[in-house]
């Protein structure tokens, strides 16, 4: 007997018949309904990936009009536009129609404007997103890969940035270029003949600008896509991290479905970012190329400084002395070829701030890993406050950017404050050093009073305002106890103990292990442990304000009789 075939299903609108026959050829309501039922906490914080997102994809609609009108090109022409002050002046192809996006192309300024601020509020949103993950401890397993790729998002994000403010070719960005060729041409024996086949001859030569167009927009945001990619795939795997609170747990999520909730929100967003953004380029100029004018190897503009992402490199150069004591830090060094200059006043600060900051932001999963030895499973995040070694490096870290940063516009410090050059850099360079310390001692001792002051709450509860009387005179100030919510953030969180060495299988103790010892207990020996339910049993067995209150109301009715 043959079982009947069932009905096939008829849309009744052409919509949705279109739909039908899209669906029954690659199955996409089944990704729609999987993607649909992804929970997102909802929390401001995690709002910052979302800009970066954001941003990118106006940097792919504006940087897609601007392409049609740009032409790369480093031949030498005379500019005969609507910009009256460089009419006749020599320029490259590159800054000229630089010049006619911004004055003859409608719309053409706004887009660059829109272009180039975009381009910032990506770095700095990916830049808070990473400090977000950093110190709440999104970071630890199963999510160290995922940190490790947006660490090179990071650094994409920089490359992207750079490669697009050289592009049109003015004496600004012309000057970032110039140091660039510099450090290029400070890595031994091979920089200078890196540095003539990437400008194709010296420098400035003839190629660069090409070579960066191709990068900027074919290269860069093609791993920037692949990037994202893997980043949102291994947040649909991993699922959401989330803040602790009642009935949140390492096995769940708590927030809102993707459809229709999040998926409103989430669009709803994206014009709220893209017209902020629209409204400042509007009404904030950046980049006035046409200030600068055309590059030319020899004159230096003076009281300008690169975009700020990029700035701190720039800073570390201006600190670098080129001597310590009476030791120099250029040298040149024979070679049976010839002679080879090694100037480390230049290679030090250009690579090594850099190379440090990268090294400990990829590394720093495992690193904290190994101290704790702490190998479970972290989908709880922490407050910054309850770890506070954590939160104290992340300030140091902070600190010795910022430092860098405001050594870029050292000259522009002296002009503004009437000080002397020379004593701005003698005290930045002194911050160098001792400003991420004290950075680190300030941030550690602030997140442990305030986990003091937790504590306090916790087993006294919060100021009520309100004062009351005795029976023997004294004057209290009643406090009114936590609810249950605000009580379990308080006390629902990991606080590590520093770990003393241990042995291994063969009982003893390598050197590997000692230096971890010694650095957990630089970390974890000051600590401030949360309440245990004992704790909270005897403080709740001392008079309540209702009892308090009690007492006081007695006192004054006996006084009165």
């Amino acid at each position: 007997m043959s079982v009947p075939s069932a009905t096939p299903y008829e849309a009744k609108t052409r919509l949705g018949r279109i739909t039908n026959f899209v669906d029954s050829r690659v199955s996409g309501s089944a990704m729609v309904k999987e993607f649909g039922r992804k929970v997102f906490p909802d929390h401001w914080s995690f709002m910052f990936g979302e800009v970066a997102l954001y941003c990118f994809v106006i940097l792919l609609m504006t940087g897609t009009f601007l392409t049609f009108f740009f032409d790369p090109s480093m031949a030498e022409t005379h500019y005969d536009g609507s910009y009256v002050p460089l009419r006749g002046v020599e320029m490259s192809v590159a800054y000229e129609s630089s010049l006619n996006i911004s004055f003859d192309v409608r719309g053409g300024l706004f887009m660059r404007q829109v272009h180039h601020w975009s381009a910032l509020l990506f770095v700095a949103a990916v830049s808070v997103h990473m400090l977000r993950v950093f110190f709440t401890g999104a970071f630890r397993k199963p999510r160290e890969l995922n940190w490790v790729v947006g660490g090179v998002l990071l650094i994409l994000s920089l490359a992207a940035g750079f490669t697009g403010y050289s592009l049109p070719d003015d004496l600004l960005s012309g000057n970032g270029l110039r140091i660039i060729d510099g450090v290029i041409k400070s890595v031994p024996v091979v920089g200078t003949y890196i540095s003539f086949f990437l400008f194709g001859g010296e420098f400035p030569g003839t190629a660069i600008i090409g070579r960066l167009y191709m990068l900027h927009i074919l290269l860069v945001p093609a791993l920037i896509l692949l990037m994202i990619a893997i980043h949102l795939f291994m947040v649909v795997i991993h699922k959401h991290t989330q803040f602790r609170g009642p009935g949140r747990t390492n096995n769940n999520v708590v927030g809102y479905p993707v459809g229709p909730v999040y998926a409103a929100k989430a669009g709803g967003f994206f014009f709220i970012v893209f017209g902020v953004i629209a409204i400042i380029a509007g009404f904030f100029t950046i980049n006035p190329i046409w200030n600068y004018g055309p590059y030319d190897p020899s004159p230096v503009s003076a009281g300008t400084q690169p975009d700020w992402y990029i700035g701190w490199v720039d800073g570390a150069l201006r600190l670098m002395p080129g001597f310590i004591g009476a030791f120099p830090l250029e040298w040149v060094i024979p070679f049976p070829w010839g002679d080879n200059t090694l100037s480390l006043n230049v290679l030090l600060p250009a690579l090594g701030p850099a190379g440090l900051v990268f090294t400990l932001l990829f590394a720093w999963p495992w690193i904290e890993a190994w101290l704790t030895k702490d190998k479970r499973a972290h989908n709880l995040l922490d407050r910054p406050r309850n770890a506070p070694y954590r939160t104290a490096v992340g300030v140091a870290g902070i600190t010795f950017y910022c430092v860098m940063w405001a050594a870029a516009s050292s000259d522009l410090i002296a002009t503004h404050f009437h000080v002397s050059l020379n004593d701005v850099t003698y005290w930045l360079r002194v911050l160098f050093f001792v400003g991420p310390i004290l950075g680190f001692i300030i941030a550690r001792r602030i997140a442990l009073a305030l986990q003091r002051k937790d504590r306090e709450i916790v087993l006294h509860g919060v100021e009520s305002g309100r004062i009351v009387r005795l029976p023997h005179g004294e004057y209290i100030e009643v406090h009114e106890p936590l609810d249950e919510y605000k009580r379990y953030r308080l006390v629902d969180f990991d606080s590590y103990k520093a770990l003393p060495a241990q042995p291994d299988a063969n009982g003893k103790v390598s050197r590997k292990e000692k230096r971890r010892a010694k650095l957990s207990r630089f970390f974890f020996e000051d600590r401030v442990a949360p309440v245990t339910p004992s704790e909270l049993e005897n403080a709740h067995h001392h008079e309540s304000p209702a009892e308090v209150e009690a007492k006081a109301d007695d006192s004054a009715s006996i006084e009165q009789r």
